[in-house]
């Protein structure tokens, strides 16, 4: 595939890097780093959210029994 592209200027000096480290060309370097950042961002380990029982929470379907709770019985 043909196109145009516009690399930023750290991204034109790694590819110009690695044309001189292994003698290759540019869409040959281009082809090596782009399979290199898809590869890497596939093995990503799978993020988990971890979670703990805290215990029995506070019943708050009645406000003011949960408002004397915390409260005091003078709360108003």
């Amino acid at each position: 595939m043909r196109t145009t592209v516009t690399l930023d200027k750290d991204v034109a000096a790694a590819v110009q890097q690695l044309q001189r480290d292994r003698l290759i060309g540019l869409s040959a370097a281009v082809n090596e780093l782009a399979r290199a950042g898809l590869a890497a961002s596939t093995q990503r380990k799978r993020f988990v959210q971890r979670s703990v029982a805290m215990g029995a929470g506070l019943d708050v379907s009645n406000v003011a029994e949960a408002l004397e709770l915390l409260e005091g019985p003078g709360h108003r």
